[in-house]
């Protein structure tokens, strides 16, 4: 069954005959079964037959006695983000959801048990509907803020273990939140300009503070953007230092041993005419030249601090 309200001080819930009183604008939330079983009590002479690239997006179309499009309402969770889609349709009598798993009518209840309008109409309910769409959005860019800043930390303790493969994830999702954001500043300029005057002039103010706090949403995710640039190149610097003070390792490893190398290979060749392979002290002297090329390597390396 249908959910079916009128906008008065709050949302009345009212019966689907009651939407042809038009002293108050309605709004309806119904499945797509409802909708093609009801659609001459709209009355609207509208298509909804949505391209399949528009599903899943924020996008409106401005018919001669209709406006109609999808909202994308995004759900966040700890491992994902996907988008849900509503479909609908508005006149100057009202608004029409349509959709089959309760993602409007959540909205829907929410305005109903928290909002009380003191001059309510159409205008008023599609901005708190589409506030309900970017709530908590504010809350979840800031733990982006606060979990790229302890990337940073991570990173400059030396740590860099699955930083890289979290940043690509939360960029990702940077760049899905702007597009979101840009197809709601589209659709909230499409109520504004109000080409088909189903909305009073007076009201159309609450379109602007919408497409105002998405705006301020867009420039916040910039920033993040830009921040995730700065952590990425940060890890890219750290991996760079890692990388040259292994290689600085491997050099002086490789400049005490090379000395050592040699004496070894040479006195390995055991010629005939080799006057200290008859003496005993040869092999402890031998010994000895080898520690003292060790020692004033590392001497040396020490005070140029390559160790």
């Amino acid at each position: 069954m249908g959910n079916y309200y009128q906008i008065r001080e709050t949302l009345k819930e009212c019966t689907i005959e009651d939407l042809s009183n038009r002293k108050f604008p309605y709004v309806a939330n119904i499945s797509w079964e409802e909708f093609e079983n009801n659609i001459k009590i709209f009355d609207m002479g509208i298509d909804l037959d949505m391209k399949s690239e528009e599903i899943g997006s924020t996008v409106i179309q401005v018919n001669y006695d209709s406006l109609t499009g999808c909202f994308a309402v995004p759900i966040h969770d700890n491992d994902s983000s996907t988008n849900n889609s509503v479909v609908f349709a508005i006149d100057e009598r009202g608004i029409v959801f349509i959709n089959d798993d309760g993602i409007a009518q959540n909205l829907i209840n929410r305005i109903s048990v928290r909002k009380k309008w003191k001059f309510p109409c159409l205008e008023r309910f599609i901005y708190d509907f589409l506030e309900g769409i970017v709530t908590g959005d504010l809350a979840l860019l800031e733990n982006y803020e606060k979990e790229m800043e302890k990337m940073e930390d991570r990173i400059l303790e030396g740590n860099l273990d699955d930083i890289m493969e979290r940043m690509v994830d939360i960029r990702g999702e940077l760049l899905d939140m702007r597009l979101h954001y840009e197809q709601l500043i589209d659709l909230g300029q499409e109520l504004e300009e109000n080409e088909n005057h189903f909305f009073d002039e007076s009201n159309l103010r609450f379109f602007r503070l919408f497409i105002e706090r998405v705006e301020r949403l867009q420039h916040i995710v910039t920033s993040l953007r830009d921040h995730s640039m700065q952590v990425r190149d940060l890890y890219q610097s750290k991996m760079d230092e890692q990388q040259n003070r292994n290689m600085t390792f491997l050099t002086v490893i490789a400049t005490i041993f090379m000395p050592i190398t040699l004496l070894t290979g040479w006195y390995g060749m055991n010629f005939e005419h080799m006057p200290e392979l008859s003496k005993p002290w040869a092999y402890p002297a031998l010994i000895g030249v080898c520690l003292l090329i060790i020692i004033v390597s590392l001497v040396i390396f020490k005070k140029k601090k390559w160790i």
